[in-house]
């Protein structure tokens, strides 16, 4: 499923529903979590580090399952089995999460591409802001999940322990230690009020890590941060298992972090 190298940029080539695959990806790009999802339309200019665009760590497009002789965006498959995530995952909730959340956030995204579509094709721009809205929801439903799915690993096949290399060190510079990222970051991810995500993100002015909040799928997310690691704190991510308990869920997610993915996913960030 992953491609490690840095994704290049994405051509303008035309598809089936009048927006080019650059368009595609450039509005996925503005929505709330996504500057993981946007490397066609990032813009070139350089920092004060001499790296080559804030975005140069996006997400590819076959990793978001974009279809470009469609137009659409499809669900990528789970890079483990259902149950290989157990016993910190259940099962039955990673195929409902999967198969029918994460499934119906790509159809939102779908339908409201589409409509904004139809909205350059026919003028009538009434239902814009519905449309838009309805665009940052469901677009960010998909990258957002897309990047948990992937940054994820059973026990016995990567997940749980600690960084390595880079990210640890950038870990321990701004956190203290990776205790104190922790602590930070399960604290952060309780304490959302409702539905929403705990972030690690990259911010490329600084060159910081940040542990963040996000409200839904999109509210909250700073501009231009790039995250590299979220928990769903959404019911559905552990009512079966955990009810209202989303403290050990968070505690059982550490055990399954794919912290070789989050590091590469900081590397391409930092471009």
């Amino acid at each position: 499923m992953m491609n490690e190298s840095t994704p290049k940029s994405v051509s303008g080539e035309s598809n089936s529903v009048g927006t080019s695959r650059r368009e595609v990806i450039g509005a996925i790009s503005l929505l709330g979590a996504a500057a993981i999802a946007g490397p066609a339309c990032a813009q070139m200019s350089g920092d004060k580090h001499g790296r080559s665009g804030a975005s140069a760590g996006a997400l590819t497009a076959a990793e978001l399952g974009f279809d470009s002789s469609k137009g659409e965006y499809a669900v990528p498959a789970l890079p483990y089995a259902y149950d290989a995530l157990e016993p910190d995952i259940d099962a039955q909730t990673m195929k409902i999460h999967h198969d029918k959340h994460h499934a119906g956030y790509v159809r939102g995204l779908n339908k409201a591409l589409g409509e904004l579509a139809n909205v350059r094709t026919t003028g009538d721009a009434s239902l814009i802001k519905h449309w838009s809205r309805e665009l940052a929801f469901h677009g960010s439903g998909h990258v957002n999940h897309t990047l948990f799915w992937m940054t994820m690993a059973p026990r016995n096949a990567g997940g749980g322990g600690k960084p390595s290399g880079a990210l640890a060190q950038a870990i321990e510079q701004e956190f203290g230690s990776f205790d104190g990222f922790s602590a930070q970051f399960q604290a952060a991810a309780k304490a959302v009020e409702g539905s929403g995500w705990g972030w690690l993100a990259h911010e490329p002015v600084a060159d910081k890590l940040l542990v963040m909040q996000g409200e839904k799928q999109q509210n909250m997310l700073m501009t231009g941060v790039t995250p590299i690691l979220g928990v769903d704190v959404w019911e559905h991510a552990y009512y079966l298992r955990y009810q209202n308990r989303r403290g050990d869920y968070l505690k059982a997610f550490m055990n399954v972090i794919n912290w070789t993915m989050v590091g590469r996913l900081y590397e391409r960030a930092r471009g």
